[in-house]
Parts: structure tokens; sequence; C-alpha cells
């Protein structure tokens, strides 16, 4: 197994190693919305929730992408993106997963709290793990602490190690656990 490690690139070129807590969101069903950690609320054309978490689609609002999917899985502690860059069925077949918290808190109410390590697969390839230094910037500042820092690598390796054992395959480490998700 080959665990690829990007820092994502800020102006200076060189990794964001600024601090800062957790980001968190908040979708409303009832209303349509999604509101970012910015505090930014974005309409939701599609939002439901399942027995195995909640599904949200919306137009994407920054190029190339014209469309984003996401499923929040809370026993998997995952949201996995897909962003559309052509019409509504042509999807690039990336997947982006974000480590993070995710849970209903009222009827038709939740709420995403992020834990800076993502995931990128592109199914056949090596995932590609991000936001290390983002994590330990945190770490170092006090916004999460030992045993935290602790899951979220442990949830990490978890997941990469999971993908890996089933052909550098999300769809089939999803379907090993039962779970299928549908997309557009």
């Amino acid at each position: 197994m080959s665990i690829q490690h990007i820092s994502a690139p800020h102006t200076s070129g060189q990794p964001d190693t600024t601090a800062h807590r957790p980001r968190i969101e908040y979708f409303d069903l009832s209303d349509l919305t999604g509101t970012d950690a910015r505090g930014f609320v974005h309409s939701v054309e599609t939002c439901h929730a399942t027995a195995r978490g909640l599904y949200v689609a919306r137009k994407a609002d920054r190029a190339p992408y014209r469309y984003t999917e996401s499923w929040l899985l809370p026993e998997l502690s995952l949201r996995a993106t897909v962003h559309h860059v052509g019409a509504a069925h042509d999807r690039d077949q990336t997947y982006h997963l974000d480590l993070g918290d995710f849970a209903r808190i009222g009827p038709k109410r939740w709420k995403a709290v992020l834990h800076y390590l993502d995931i990128t697969v592109h199914n056949g390839h090596p995932p590609v793990l991000g936001g290390i230094d983002e994590l330990l910037a945190a770490h170092s500042a006090g916004y999460v602490d030992r045993q935290q820092t602790r899951r979220i690598f442990e949830l990490a390796n978890h997941v990469v190690a999971g993908i890996a054992a089933h052909e550098q395959n999300f769809d089939r480490w999803l379907a090993a656990q039962n779970i299928r998700l549908t997309w557009l």
C-alpha cells in the first residue's frame, strides 16, 4: 500500500499552517440550504436523509465544476463528494473525502464538523491524503487535543487502508460494508 501526501499550496507556495478551529457546516432539509463554515448560506437543489446519512446536491459555485453531490456518512465519519464538470450526469470520477463528525441534530437539520484531513480517491490509483499540516497546526494551537488528533489520524489510516485493500477502489470498499451510494 502506498499513501501519497500533498500539502495544498497557497499564494506563497507553502503549505497552510494557519491554525483554526474545526470547520462547522449546517444543512437544513426544510428550507433546502447549506450553511458553510464561513456562514454563507447556499441553496441546495436536493437534500434528503437516508438510513446511512444525508445526500446533498447543488449547483457548484466555482469553475470548473458545474454541479456538486455529497453524502454525509456518520457511521464512517466521512463526507464523500463528487464534482460534475459538464452536464449533471457527467461527473468527475474522483471522490473527495472529508473526515469529520456528521450528525442529525434535529428532525430536518444536520451538522458537519470537519476534522482537517481529506482524502482524494480516483479509483485504481493510491488515495492522496491532504490536510496534515493543517491538523498539526490546529493541534499545536490547542484547537484539537492529543486524543482527537490521534483519532483523526487513525480514521484516515483506516479509510486509506480499506480503499487500498479493495484494489484502490472506494466503491468496492463501501460495498464491503454494505454501503452503496447513488449519484446522478
